[in-house]
């Protein structure tokens, strides 16, 4: 299905979801004694009282989120200064205030714990950042934008999935900050739509200064053991033998597409690169895993890898993305049997 033009997710969408929201807070004494009634007949701990509240959780943040843009947007002089400095920190404020909150209830309903192992924050400081990050389940993005916003202290310049745009406040707040939203198959694509993508991504990570970090995703989405499949089969067919190969023997990633890294090491030469692993809900793919795991009463683990900008290989980067990828998946597998880092 297509994306609707913006006026109707402005106009249609966003007060759909805050009128949803009032439709449920009206009716939730209902809602609570369905989920009790229906809780001792399902397996795991008060499983249909728990998803009722995260869902409570975010339809409210989502819709107070969506009354704070709607309030940014009118202060801006209705959108003619929404770009000024003041109002894109106050976006971010924002953004921190709804992630730090939506995580808490997560950790503490679904009783899950976040470790992170790597450098410390300090050693950032001042830094711009590219943060390339493995992209597997649903709450990755989630993790990693709220721990660079909430204890990293970043403002974000994020390429996210066209496809998110169905989201109200994600596509008010980040069609105001700076992102890039674009087609999955586009990323990394060697075509003119490819070149296109690639220079959008060139444009996002240009000027980056201390506190920025330009986030991208260079598996280009989830990762399913059928699109790894494709993945490698799209090298083959491409003449991409080595990579493919090299795709091959990794298991927990899908082959990485140099484009979009390319251009963004390209357009920030200056900044230091974050490597992002993790590990912990990365077999919940769809809802109905989630569903079958609540609650999911696990550990999240997330590796942190910094490469000063000076060590940042000007030359063959194609094999020092799969090198590091590799090292990704290694990981990946030495964590989901082993433990360490610091709970957050």
């Amino acid at each position: 299905m297509g994306l609707p033009p913006r006026w109707v997710r402005r106009a249609v969408l966003a007060p759909a979801m805050v009128g949803l929201t009032v439709a449920v807070l009206l009716t939730l004494p209902v809602w609570l004694l369905a989920a009790a009634a229906v809780s001792p007949l399902l397996p795991g701990k008060l499983r249909a009282l728990r998803v009722l509240w995260v869902v409570v959780v975010a339809l409210v943040l989502e819709s107070v989120a969506l009354l704070g843009l709607f309030v940014l947007w009118v202060a801006s002089g209705f959108g003619l200064a929404i770009r000024t400095p003041l109002m894109q920190r106050l976006h971010y404020e924002l953004v921190a205030w709804y992630l730090r909150v939506l995580y808490r209830e997560a950790v503490r309903v679904l009783r899950l714990r976040v470790e992170i192992e790597g450098p410390d924050p300090d050693e950032y400081s001042g830094r711009p950042l590219l943060v390339f990050s493995r992209h597997a389940g649903p709450g990755d993005s989630f993790l990693l934008v709220h721990a660079l916003v909430n204890w990293y202290a970043r403002e974000p310049r994020i390429v996210l999935a066209a496809a998110l745009q169905w989201d109200p406040a994600l596509d008010v707040v980040f069609n105001r900050l700076p992102a890039r939203f674009l087609a999955e198959h586009d990323v990394g694509r060697a075509n003119s739509d490819g070149d296109a993508a690639e220079h959008r991504i060139a444009e996002l990570a240009t000027a980056l200064d201390g506190d920025d970090a330009f986030v991208i995703f260079p598996e280009g989405g989830n990762f399913t053991e059928r699109r790894r499949l494709a993945g490698i089969r799209r090298l083959r067919e491409g003449g991409f033998e080595e990579m493919a190969r090299r795709s091959e023997a990794m298991r927990n990633v899908l082959p990485p597409r140099p484009g979009g890294v390319s251009a963004a090491l390209a357009a920030a030469p200056e900044a230091d690169v974050v490597w992002v692993a993790h590990a912990g809900l990365d077999r919940l793919y769809s809802v109905a895993d989630i569903w079958r795991a609540l609650p999911l009463d696990t550990t999240v683990r997330m590796r942190w890898w910094r490469v000063p900008h000076d060590e940042v290989p000007r030359d063959a980067q194609v094999d020092w993305l799969y090198d590091w990828w590799k090292k990704i998946d290694d990981w990946v597998d030495s964590t989901r049997s082993g433990s360490g880092g610091s709970v957050v």
